[in-house]
């Protein structure tokens, strides 16, 4: 009768161990199936975004020109602007020009990007590459632009080309100024000279 009574035992424990893993189971497996979607509210494909910037002051009888300040472009567009941090995303790929005082143009290549618009911070990812109005390049992984203080950054690696002084420069982390006129550099691995090598191959 005793043991009768420890197998009656040890069946209601294995039976309640079962029942709580299994219920165990049951809520991880519907937590993983069910995550919470996120959909845009809208999505716009080759879309082209403009920001100006009005002069100050406009007498009786100016008009009113505008100043182009950044241009943004690219393939499609998601915007998520309804949540309560809003964003748009990039998803396959982004452009953007920037112009100074003079009209200059930097332009800013990426493979993804993100928007932020309470901060106006752009995220861009996947062979990032500036261009200025005077041939200097950047090139890095990732690369987050300032487009309130017009200054850009990088923790990433990066090649920097300078054409005025005939350099390449490899380094870790930079700030940039948009017009890539002053670079802050956190890393570097060492400078190479590209005008002599420009030389030797017209020997």
């Amino acid at each position: 009768m005793r043991q009768i009574k420890k197998l009656k035992g040890i069946a209601v424990v294995c039976t309640m161990a079962m029942l709580f893993l299994s219920c165990l189971d049951e809520y991880k497996r519907v937590g993983e199936e069910a995550p919470i979607q996120v959909y845009p509210r809208s999505v716009a494909d080759n879309f082209v975004a403009t920001y100006t910037e009005s002069p100050e002051k406009l007498g009786s009888e100016d008009e009113g020109s505008s100043k182009v300040l950044a241009v943004l472009s690219g393939p499609v567009r998601n915007d998520f602007e309804q949540l309560s941090f809003p964003y748009q995303t990039f998803p396959e790929g982004l452009l953007v020009e920037i112009f100074n005082e003079k009209n200059e143009k930097t332009t800013i290549e990426a493979d993804y990007g993100v928007l932020y618009s309470k901060t106006s911070i752009v995220d861009l990812r996947g062979n990032v590459l500036i261009k200025s109005d005077d041939g200097k390049k950047l090139a890095t992984s990732q690369l987050y632009y300032d487009r309130g203080n017009e200054w850009a950054f990088t923790q990433e690696k990066f090649t920097f080309t300078n054409p005025d002084d005939g350099t390449v420069m490899d380094g870790e982390g930079m700030d940039i100024q948009k017009d890539l006129k002053f670079l802050n550099a956190h890393k570097t691995y060492g400078l190479m000279l590209i005008k002599e090598n420009k030389e030797q191959e017209n020997d």
